[in-house]
């Protein structure tokens, strides 16, 4: 555990140093969700019904800018290989990069999500689905994106591919959050949706860091 605390902890360092990254995700996603209102018009009915999709779609696609770069800035100056003789397992190292992934986009996300809300006219009593939404659905993201960096390193436009390769694995994510957050706006139970968000999370956690180590290694 000490060596993947290392490996997490690197990549808080890194994204500290260098918060271009974060920032640029943060503001795609509050800039999408101001766009809407000039794009569908100003009505507050109609940004109210769109704001659960568009939160979601908006908030996948800018935690997807920075997964190009997940492997490929350390490919290039030869400390992935460093990183994969260290001892530490390469699904391990996969899991500890989707973490690091997470706290530096996901988290940011999150805690612009009540902006984005704002700017769609979502009801404020769905703000805190929302924000848990979204947060469980770029845990999905993180970790599908990790395997799918993984597998196109190296690969010619690979910045074109992730997210060809990304994006349909993440639709459940997309729908079950939207409805989450539908059903707060509402009136409605939530948690259902929100326990589905849950069991993605579940499912991909210890499949998409194995598939990332794989492809890691070469196998």
């Amino acid at each position: 555990m000490t060596a993947w605390f290392a490996v997490l902890g690197r990549e808080l360092r890194l994204a500290m140093r260098h918060p271009a990254d974060t920032l640029a995700a943060v503001m795609f996603f509050v800039l999408v969700a101001a766009l809407f209102p000039f794009g569908v018009g100003p009505s507050p009915e109609l940004l109210a019904r769109l704001a659960p999709g568009a939160l979601l779609a908006a908030g996948l696609l800018a935690a997807l800018l920075p997964l190009d770069r997940l492997f490929g800035a350390e490919a290039e100056d030869g400390s992935l290989d460093q990183l994969l003789l260290s001892g530490l397992h390469p699904a391990a190292m996969a899991l500890a990069k989707a973490a690091g992934h997470w706290l530096t986009t996901g988290l940011p996300l999150l805690i612009a999500s009540p902006i984005a809300s704002a700017m769609l006219n979502l009801p404020v009593e769905a703000w805190s689905v929302a924000a848990a939404s979204l947060g469980l659905a770029t845990v999905v993201l993180s970790l599908l994106g990790t395997a799918g960096a993984a597998l196109t390193l190296g690969a010619r436009r690979g910045g074109v591919l992730l997210p060809l390769l990304v994006l349909p694995l993440a639709i459940p994510a997309v729908i079950f959050g939207a409805a989450a957050i539908e059903a707060a706006a509402n009136g409605m139970e939530a948690r259902p949706f929100l326990l589905l968000l849950g069991a993605l999370v579940a499912l991909f956690l210890p499949l998409a860091p194995v598939a990332a180590g794989a492809a890691l290694r070469g196998d």
